[in-house]
């Protein structure tokens, strides 16, 4: 790549039309592909060597890269970025040698999820031990009394209820659900406005593909959950990343200005990744002014049921009178992952078109399972089970913050204790690698995931690790700290010798 060509014409146009960067850099990188000066097989430049080049943020040229690979204009792979072959038409991949039979746009979300691809590589989905984030205490799920639930409900089951469900989700589950949901969360809501969905993911597509158009701009948190921006690419909308702080999301003026938002999703109970829980202030002046606006704000209520500091705070949806606000919940936290049954709240004014767009696409069984959760609902087995992992998960958050504290916080600050599952520690020096770290830790057995990979936005994110802590015996969290230590100290030993050159 020609860095001498691409400076000129990015300082050039930035004059001339005063873009923000990363539209700036986009726009000049289109135009070079479209102009020949970037051949079909040209290997773009590391995100860091270009911003170091260009004098930006390293998020500046990964959302470069995003959009020119939503587009068609580039293939990402596991070496980089390669320039596509004329107006979109992709080129043999250097990976594959050829065509995998997929779309441009499940191309570019197969290489862009939103998380740093070396970090998914070292850490699947379903990965487990400490401190993998996301997942509960499985061997204190009350597993017996579930089964006896589960066969109860086949047992009951007639030959009509094994044709295809209700679309909109077995009408006792919605019922069950509304019931818990004004009861424990201050939602206002009845069982019509419920729509029972197979997880978080799932949630997010169909809202974003009821409520929004193509080219509609989303909000999304920064540093968020890449779930959101994957999402919001794969519906074709213009998502734009809104920086975080210990009070959670916080839009500027210049931003309703600049990018005003069709939807905007938050994690205001305890926010992913960074724990920060939206303070009262925030959320009514958030939702007063998309209100104002015309936008609808998604509530992910992520980790709502385990405050540790109090008791939880009420939903964003319940606060205001007819609410602007689309409420998500999961059950994948507060049972067991594998169970796969979530939930949407809509406003009472779009229930009726949202439950027209269900019929024509939404899953449409696992009866028996839904049937067996409004049960160990409306039993209060849910509500106890959630009360004992209140009380667990405070135990093993408290051992781990004291852990960190003796052993890791040399060069780092704990974030996120209030609520949730997982804690973040924030490195001081910014020249840390939390990915190389990572890396490093994995080769010691702990899950560290990169904060730095949940960047989804314009400008610096965070840097360090997300520590999910669930899981994890209080009694084992004192080693696994010394060892996460000792990854850490040599990050610091190097920064010493850094400055001493």
């Amino acid at each position: 790549m020609d860095f001498a060509l691409l400076l000129g014409a990015f300082e050039r146009t930035h004059r001339e039309r005063g873009w923000p960067r990363q539209r700036l850099l986009h726009e000049c990188l289109r135009a070079a592909i479209r102009g020949g000066q970037l051949a079909p097989g040209t290997r773009l430049a590391a995100t860091r060597v270009l911003a170091a080049e260009l004098g930006v943020a390293r998020n500046t040229v990964l959302y470069a890269y995003e959009q020119l690979a939503s587009e068609g204009f580039v293939l990402p792979d596991r070496r980089g970025t390669v320039v596509a072959g004329g107006a979109g038409m992709p080129v043999t991949s250097p990976v594959s040698g050829g065509q995998d039979g997929l779309s441009r746009r499940a191309r570019h979300l197969r290489g862009v999820s939103g998380q740093d691809a070396s970090a998914a590589l070292v850490f699947p989905a379903d990965a487990m031990g400490a401190f993998a984030p996301g997942v509960p205490a499985l061997d204190a799920f009350p597993l017996a009394q579930w089964r006896r639930m589960l066969d109860r409900a086949w047992r009951a089951l007639t030959p009509r209820q094994l044709n295809y469900g209700d679309p909109s989700g077995e009408p006792q589950l919605r019922m069950a659900i509304a019931d818990h949901l004004r009861a424990a969360r201050g939602v206002v809501c009845d069982a019509g406005q419920v729509f029972i969905t197979d997880g978080t993911q799932s949630s997010l597509d169909v809202c974003l593909r009821a409520f929004a158009d193509q080219g509609d701009t989303l909000w999304i948190e920064h540093p968020g959950y890449g779930g959101a921006l994957a999402a919001g690419r794969g519906a074709g909308l213009q998502v734009t990343g809104v920086a975080v702080d210990i009070d959670g999301i916080a839009p500027t003026d210049a931003d309703w200005r600049d990018t005003p938002p069709r939807l905007i999703y938050t994690t205001p109970s305890h926010q992913y990744p960074t724990g920060s829980v939206l303070s009262p202030a925030r959320r009514m002046a958030l939702l007063e002014r998309a209100r104002a606006a015309g936008a609808l704000i998604i509530e992910d209520d992520y980790d709502s049921e385990f405050r540790h500091g109090g008791p939880p705070l009420a939903a964003m949806q319940g606060l205001v009178a007819d609410a602007p606000v689309v409420y998500l919940g999961t059950f994948s936290k507060t049972m067991f992952p594998a169970l796969r049954i979530a939930f949407i709240v809509v406003p009472a004014a779009l229930a009726g078109a949202f439950a027209q767009m269900q019929a024509q696409g939404a899953a449409r069984g696992r009866v028996a399972e839904q049937l067996a959760l409004a049960e160990f609902l409306r039993s209060g087995l849910f509500a106890r089970h959630v009360r004992r992992m209140r009380r667990l998960y405070r135990q093993r958050r408290d051992a781990l913050g004291e852990a960190l504290r003796r052993h890791a916080c040399a060069g780092a600050a704990i974030h996120g204790g209030t609520a949730g599952m997982h804690l973040a520690l924030r490195f001081h020096d910014t020249a840390w690698d939390d990915l190389a770290l990572s890396r490093r830790a994995a080769q010691d057995g702990i899950v560290a995931l990169a904060l730095s990979a949940h960047g989804t936005g314009e400008g610096p994110g965070w840097n360090g690790f997300l520590l999910g802590y669930a899981q994890v015996p209080a009694e084992n969290m004192d080693g696994l700290a010394r060892r996460l230590g000792a990854v850490l100290a040599q990050a610091g030993a190097a920064g010493q010798a850094r400055l001493a050159q």
